[in-house]
């Protein structure tokens, strides 16, 4: 916004310079774009912010400049400014229109008639105060509505009377089929939801933007409506930018502007124009305000605001500030200060805008240099990115590919069953029958990638989100999911041919992963069958007592609805709850640099007891010093007692300080057998 210095000296008696004034103002936050002469007078150039629209006036900034300089003072002009012009008495006799609102994107809508108007041209010192200003002086009647814009900041627009039908007024959206031709001779097709300004007949004005053509005042002109009024800023915009218009009106219209200041800016303009033409008078004032809000008071901690601001404020300073930017001010504690907001100002909501206008008065450049203080956090992912992180990697390690598939998609037969009052979700309007629902498992994903690949050989993986609607609300977790079939090694010049995959690849897939990221689990057969899986192979993956997933070789039917290989084996992890049970304690052992030794064991057992609770027996048994153990033999049939089976064991054994010796190694077999004995399993 243009304006030339010594306008805004009609409101502040300082002796501040005009560049002492531009910075002044810029660390205020209204930048200040250059200064340029114009006629011999210094021209501010100054950039308001979206959110500021009381900047958009000389009275607006004026403000600004009394808050921030404690030696300037308001003049008369200012104070009756800020009085609303309260003493003026010039309007007289009842209008001879009315004012119906009928969109509520006008919240206030004001009015007078203004008669027996013969001067055409306005004063000398108006005029020049508009060429500095960057404006071109018209008429009388035009110039005073574009010079108390510039001053007040409230767009005005002056009607011929005699030209609007019945003289009456009526905001409203425009309908189909309308048309309006507006002041810069442009005729423009009007769309339904567009907000105008019509007379009993006809649109006349686009609302906040332009006037019409046929209703302009003239050099015939002697009566005129004056309008003032208080729009919606979206609507302004949207309209402007629809019918390709750009003003000064709608430019502060966007930015919103004082609801309040509208009855004021009209009494500015009847006495700017009774002052140029004495023989003219005004009726009294339609003011139709069904939008009035009440300005509900907030509370500001003048603690909370000094360490905020990194700089000591007290109170007295705090209220004193505010109170000169036009805020209602009143301590109430030695710490607290209840605020009201003034109506120019709605973009003051909440405690932080208050600081920031204590900041902006007392001083940025007050605040002291001093050493950062306090703790950084770690750069890179952290706490359960990391470890979904490390859990990737170890799929990959393990020989798995990974894929990224998107979360929209439709109904798959590998869709997690709907179970414990659980619903698919998705958009209201899907883009296509492909992306109707959000998945609620990873599976169906990965099937569709199998399919559309290689279904005979799949060693794939992905970690993703997954979602379901509960009766709690809707539920959004990370799930990793896991899909195999075909052969575990791929086939090649060097390399043996390998069988295909199982349900016990899936399974050793599944230590492999979770051992990496510290989850210690147990298999166990679900309770529930899941459909998806074939009922005799699968299992719940249940960690301390929870359950975090499920896995093992998929349904025939339901392979086959997928368009995969019957032996295909998929497994699915929930991967926030396992986070939450994993063991967090991160233990490292030297490796030993002696040898180790291998005892086997032939053990006969029940076929109920587990081999899992065989392991873990051992284990106990056996202590440290085992490095691993494994099932090399299995045997049913003649020779083994019914119901029972032959197993062969063999634990590895290492010291980590020296050789075990034969007799060594035996008492630690001795100890294994002995612990084996204790569930039902003797050796043979």
């Amino acid at each position: 916004m243009k304006f030339p210095v010594s306008m805004l000296q009609r409101f502040v008696s300082t002796s501040l310079n005009a560049e002492q004034i531009g910075d002044l103002l810029t660390m205020a936050g209204f930048e200040l774009e250059g200064i340029e002469e114009v006629e011999g007078q210094p021209v501010l150039d100054i950039k308001v912010m979206s959110n500021r629209g009381d900047g958009l006036s000389v009275f607006g900034l004026a403000r600004e400049v009394l808050a921030k300089d404690p030696d300037s003072n308001p003049t008369e002009l200012y104070l009756r400014s800020a009085d609303r012009f309260e003493d003026a008495k010039f309007c007289v006799g009842v209008p001879e229109t009315s004012v119906r609102i009928e969109t509520p994107a006008c919240n206030r809508y004001a009015c007078l008639i203004l008669k027996g108007v013969s001067r055409q041209t306005s004063e000398e010192w108006m005029q020049e105060t508009l060429r500095q200003a960057g404006m071109r002086p018209i008429s009388l009647l035009v110039d005073v509505t574009n010079y108390v814009m510039l001053e007040q900041g409230q767009p005005l627009h002056a009607f011929d009377f005699d030209t609007l039908v019945e003289g009456r007024i009526v905001v409203r959206e425009a309908q189909v089929g309308e048309k309006l031709q507006t002041l810069n001779g442009e005729d423009h097709e009007l769309s339904a939801g567009q907000m105008m300004i019509c007379d009993a007949s006809k649109p006349v004005a686009v609302a906040g933007v332009m006037g019409g053509s046929e209703t302009e005042v003239s050099d015939t002109t002697t009566t005129v409506l004056l309008e003032s009024a208080h729009f919606l800023n979206t609507s302004v915009r949207k309209t402007r930018k629809q019918l390709g218009l750009n003003t000064e009106a709608s430019y502060r219209f966007e930015r919103s502007v004082d609801p309040d200041g509208v009855v004021a800016a009209m009494k500015r303009y009847v006495e700017l124009v009774l002052q140029a033409d004495p023989g003219a008078s005004a009726t009294e004032v339609i003011d139709v305000y069904p939008g009035k809000k009440e300005l509900a008071p907030l509370e500001l901690r003048v603690s909370r605001a000094s360490m905020l601001l990194g700089m000591e404020i007290s109170s007295d300073q705090a209220e004193r500030y505010l109170n000169r930017l036009g805020f209602q001010a009143t301590k109430i504690s030695s710490d607290v200060i209840q605020i009201v907001p003034p109506s120019w100002r709605p973009d003051i909501v909440r405690e932080e805008d208050l600081v920031e206008e204590l900041g902006r008065i007392h001083g940025y450049d007050l605040i002291p240099e001093q050493q950062l203080q306090g703790t950084t956090s770690m750069g890179g992912a952290q706490g359960f990115e990391l470890w979904t992180d490390w859990l990737r990697e170890a799929c990959l390690r393990v020989g798995l590919t990974q894929t990224i598939s998107h979360s929209l998609r439709d109904i798959h037969p590998l869709d997690a069953p709907l179970t414990d009052g659980r619903d698919r979700i998705g958009p209201r309007t899907p883009a296509s029958p492909d992306t109707s629902y959000l998945r609620n498992s990873i599976l169906s994903s990965l099937g569709d990638a199998a399919r559309k690949n290689n279904p005979k050989e799949v060693q794939l993986f992905e970690i993703g989100r997954v979602f379901d609607k509960v009766s709690e609300g809707y539920l959004e977790q990370t799930h990793l999911g896991g899909l195999i079939a075909g052969p575990v090694q791929p086939s090649g010049w060097n390399l043996t041919p390998s069988g295909s995959s199982s349900f016990y690849t899936a399974k050793g897939i599944i230590e492999a992963i979770l051992g990496q990221v510290g989850v210690r689990f147990n298999l166990v057969a679900p309770s529930t069958p899941d459909p998806r899986f074939h009922p005799t192979r699968q299992a719940n993956i249940v960690s301390h007592g929870t359950t975090i997933g499920i896995m093992g070789q998929l349904h025939p039917n339901v392979a086959k609805d997928a368009g995969l290989v019957s032996e295909t084996s998929g497994l699915e992890l929930t991967l926030q709850p396992a986070f939450a049970l994993r063991d967090s304690a991160l233990r490292l052992t030297s490796v030993s640099r002696h040898p180790s030794v291998r005892r086997d064991m032939s053990v006969l057992a029940d076929r109920t007891i587990s081999y899992e609770t065989i392991s873990e027996t051992i284990g106990k048994a056996v202590g440290d010093v085992l490095e691993r153990q494994w099932l090399f033999d299995e045997f049913a049939g003649q020779g083994i007692p019914e119901g029972k089976r032959a197993l062969g064991i063999a634990i590895q054994l290492r010291k980590p300080d020296s050789t075990f010796t034969d007799e060594e190694a035996n008492q630690v077999r001795d100890s294994a057998v002995a612990a084996l004995a204790t569930i039902g399993a003797t050796t043979r």
